[in-house]
């Protein structure tokens, strides 16, 4: 068996430590852990400085998030999924629980049929309301049909502003990818 090579640095990143493990093995995911107070980040060997310092930023924000969170979030989000249910499902999605979730990093939202669970990304906190709803119609129309065929489609569609939505969705994630990682310029006036 070999043993995995990693090597660990520690950076500053708006004026707070971050510990970094690179690892040979990792390739494409980034995780992260608070060690006594400091992140600590997991990343790909040649993840870049500034890969690093956006995850770092990012991971930060969940932390503190989920740190200022709690359930009284949770049993609100709960009881909105219920409602939407009876609004837009006939009361037919039934979910066990409804969190907001930090670790939701590429997805708006999941659904677990087996548990009956959905989690939606801390992320959507910050967005219109209707653009939530439209997720947690999503997700809980999953606990109805568990694909993405012709019925979950007509499902989905019960909710008016289902496309809105998705194209919003759609922009942040283009944004977040895109502008992000584009080279910022300085323009003078001429």
């Amino acid at each position: 068996m070999t043993a995995e090579r990693q090597s660990e640095e520690r950076i500053t990143v708006d004026g707070a430590d971050v510990i970094i493990i690179r690892s040979a093995r990792r390739r494409r995911t980034i995780s992260g852990d608070q060690v006594r107070g400091v992140l600590r980040l997991r990343v790909p060997a040649r993840t870049s400085r500034r890969e690093i310092e956006k995850h770092a930023r990012a991971f930060r924000k969940r932390l503190s998030a989920r740190g200022s969170g709690g359930a009284g979030g949770d049993h609100a989000l709960a009881e909105r999924a219920r409602r939407l249910s009876a609004e837009y499902l006939d009361g037919e999605a039934e979910p066990a629980s409804v969190t907001w979730s930090a670790q939701q990093l590429r997805r708006w939202g999941s659904t677990t049929s087996a548990s009956r669970t959905i989690r939606l990304s801390s992320r959507l906190k910050e967005m219109p309301g209707w653009v939530v709803d439209s997720v947690l119609v999503h997700e809980l129309a999953h606990l109805i049909e568990p694909g993405h065929g012709p019925a979950f489609v007509r499902l989905v569609a019960k909710y008016p502003r289902t496309a809105e939505a998705d194209a919003f969705l759609a922009g942040v994630s283009w944004a977040e990818q895109h502008l992000d990682a584009a080279p910022t310029q300085a323009h003078s006036p001429s």
